[in-house]
């Protein structure tokens, strides 16, 4: 590993050199981002995910820079034209940008107009008009003269090739690449222009038919909404900046004295700028303006994401669920504590097929039969109103009555995983299922669906998907890492997100569970086909065994570190359970004392989780009712002061599910009575609140909300 790698990407994140190297070095071992984070404080300064993350990627992007530099160097070095001074100065450049500047003398090109120029040998009257040799017409024409042959008939065409080629050699020289580059980061703007004849079907880009920004302070949504409309057609986007500073300054760079020779070299550098560096450098700084955004985009999607995978369960309940209908009927499901399908029927509470008395007789029979806990009821289409239904039934008090968010019930219904599931059961079951499971564990179900389709985050299908992936799929490791996972109920897709496991080796954990029974200890994954000491490593401490002999088996301790609390309870003449489960006894505990067997951040984590084994970080659920009173955004006025849940956060407000299928929006210049920067700050997804309406818009069917005291 480079030193300055090393150094740069310490200094990118302003961390200290040898923690950086460390983590690296760890990563490169194959230890997981979640089994840092958690379990090697020590190694690496207590770095939370995020800046491991971080690390990760810096890594990754100076690695490919490396690649890079290899495979220039041994292009140069293949023509013969690499010497030491630029061998070194390719191997210490850092900035990719600069890398490739360096590089585009030497780049293979296409035959363009400046090589055509000087195959047919203008080369040296190029070079002369550059070093500006020609005081006047007269001697410039007079050696232009010379070149006239064959197809170059007269001095017009000989002195064109010979711009061509100057325009091209200020289009390869660094200084004058750097200087137009910085004007463009300085004064460009993002321009979009409505194309011709398409204003009726692109309405809903109204807001960029005639638009223009500084494209330094155009926020992430606006160009990607700019960049979708561009990509169906509707928009024409560009990046401009202010063109007669450019040519200025290309001028100053390349103009020294004022005769023939200069008036030469000012037509070849408004030819370089127009033709050759504005493209290039518009290009380069739309794909630039382009990651940045995606890069925001992305990162408001992650936080979303971890709010909705981190949301309230219900618990192992026995739960009654409904996929609501009209026409179709309400699909209702019965499922036991651990989320195994027991019953499914059909119920037709409402028109055009309307049965309640039969359909009340249903659900009521279901409830005592299956002795059932909760009901969840999904919050699409009639959802409300079989809501409303169900809490009119004479239930027992003890069971609770949840609308649960069914985003991407449907994608999960027609996956192959809910076929392999449930392979004789239709979707509309396998959707009602997926609903009740959501309400006993959001996190458990909501990872068989792709991240993208779970209803947050906003131009996720505009952004780099590689990009994309990536990042939810840290996001999903953290979670499920973060919540931990029973090793004796979790399915293989929920599984295969643990540290050090994989999709391969939670498959084999099921089947070793379906053949072997339920795991009795962590132990015992080591019997599992394929589990190597270094996957045991990298996922024994994020997989719980409730019910194991040994109880740290259902804790976050890794069995790493077994040997600690092992001695506490001998120092303390105690079991092990007794240690856990008694407060008196822990307070005895003198963390001193061992502090020559672990490192000191790994001690206080060791006591943290004997205070609260297999904690659960997530906030305890909540019942939640919306207005009965309002069914349709027609019922909605403007004053009205509303119960909503948040469903999803952008960087400019959030959304708020009112129950009414449409969702109203509080901007961020709503969202509180001061200043707010970024809607994280002051609410979350999931969050219950009451918000006022300030807008109602029929016709475009929106809602604006404030949270503002009025």
């Amino acid at each position: 590993m480079k030193t300055e790698v090393i150094a740069l990407i310490a200094q990118d994140l302003s961390l200290n050199p040898s923690r950086v190297e460390a983590c690296i070095a760890l990563l490169d071992e194959g230890a997981s981002i979640p089994f840092i984070s958690r379990y090697r404080k020590e190694v690496t300064g207590s770095m939370d995910e995020v800046t491991i993350a971080d690390i990760a990627d810096r890594h990754h992007k100076y690695q490919e820079l490396e690649k890079r530099k290899a495979s220039i160097l041994a292009s140069i070095e293949e023509q013969g034209k690499l010497d030491d001074k630029l061998k070194e100065r390719i191997e210490n450049c850092w900035e990719s940008n600069l890398l490739e500047d360096i590089y585009l003398p030497y780049k293979p090109k296409r035959r363009t107009r400046a090589q055509i120029a000087r195959e047919q040998g203008l080369e040296p009257l190029a070079a002369l008009i550059e070093k500006e040799y020609f005081y006047d017409e007269n001697s410039l024409h007079q050696k232009a003269k010379a070149f006239c042959k064959d197809d170059l008939k007269d001095i017009e065409a000989v002195l064109q090739g010979a711009r061509d080629i100057i325009a091209e050699n200020i289009n390869e020289n660094e200084n004058c690449r750097a200087a137009v580059r910085r004007e463009f980061q300085y004064t460009a703007k993002i321009v979009s222009k409505l194309i011709k004849g398409k204003a009726e079907e692109a309405d809903k880009y109204r807001d960029y038919f005639d638009f223009s920004e500084s494209l330094k302070h155009c926020s992430s949504h606006r160009l990607l909404a700019m960049r979708r409309g561009e990509k169906e057609g509707f928009l024409r986007v560009s990046i401009q900046a202010d063109e007669e500073n450019c040519l200025q300054k290309l001028r100053r760079l390349s103009i020294h004295r004022r005769n023939a020779s200069s008036d030469q070299i000012n037509l070849a550098v408004v030819d370089s700028f127009k033709r050759l560096l504005k493209p290039s450098i518009e290009n380069e700084f739309a794909a630039l303006s382009k990651e940045k955004a995606d890069t925001e985009a992305i990162a408001v999607f992650a936080k979303a994401l971890r709010q909705v995978l981190l949301a309230s369960p219900l618990g192992a309940k026995r739960i009654l669920g409904i996929d609501p209908g009209f026409r179709t009927g309400c699909k209702v499901v019965c499922i036991d504590a651990q989320g195994n399908l027991l019953h499914d029927s059909v119920i037709y509470p409402h028109p055009p097929k309307a049965d309640p008395q039969t359909a009340a007789k249903h659900i009521t029979q279901l409830v005592k039969q299956f002795e059932i806990e909760a009901i969840a009821i999904g919050n699409g289409t009639a959802g409300r109103e079989s809501e409303s239904f169900i809490r009119g039934l004479a239930l027992p008090s003890h069971i609770e009555i949840f609308s649960v968010n069914e985003d991407g019930a449907s994608i999960y219904s027609a996956s192959a995983i809910a076929r392999d599931e449930f392979p004789d059961k239709d979707v509309t079951v396998r959707g009602a299922v997926s609903i009740a499971r959501r309400l006993m564990d959001p996190l458990a179900e909501l990872v068989k669906i792709d991240s993208k389709s779970i209803g947050v985050g906003q131009y996720q299908h505009d952004v780099d998907q590689t990009a994309l992936k990536h990042q939810l799929d840290l996001v999903v490791a953290s979670c499920v890492n973060a919540v931990g996972v029973e090793l004796n109920t979790a399915s293989k897709h929920l599984l295969s997100y643990v540290s050090g496991l994989g999709p391969a080796l939670a498959q084999n954990i099921v089947q070793y569970r379906q053949e072997h029974g339920a795991f009795r200890s962590r132990k015992e994954l080591m019997n599992v086909p394929r589990m190597g000491a270094k996957a045991f490593q990298q996922s024994a401490g994020f997989l719980r065994i409730s019910g194991a002999a040994n109880p740290l088996d259902n804790s976050a301790v890794h069995p790493e570190s077994y040997h600690i609390v092992e001695a506490m309870a001998k120092d303390l003449h105690c079991s092990l359970s007794d240690l856990m489960k008694d407060a008196s006894l822990r307070a005895q505990i003198k963390p001193e004392c061992y502090r020559d067997k672990v490192g000191e951040e790994t001690l206080k984590d060791i006591l943290q989780e004997l205070e609260k084994p297999s904690r659960d970080p997530r906030k305890a659920l909540e019942s939640f009712h919306f207005d009965e009173n309002i069914k349709t955004i027609e019922d909605i006025r403007v004053g009205m002061l509303l119960p909503g849940i948040v469903s999803n956060i952008t960087n400019f407000g959030c959304f708020v599910d009112l129950g009414v299928h449409v969702k109203g929006l509080i901007h961020i210049s709503q969202m509180a009575d001061r200043f707010v920067k970024d809607p994280a700050e002051v609410v979350y997804i999931g969050q219950h609140l009451q918000a006022r309406v300030i807008e109602v818009d029929l016709p475009r069917q929106r809602i604006a909300l404030s949270l503002k005291s009025y």
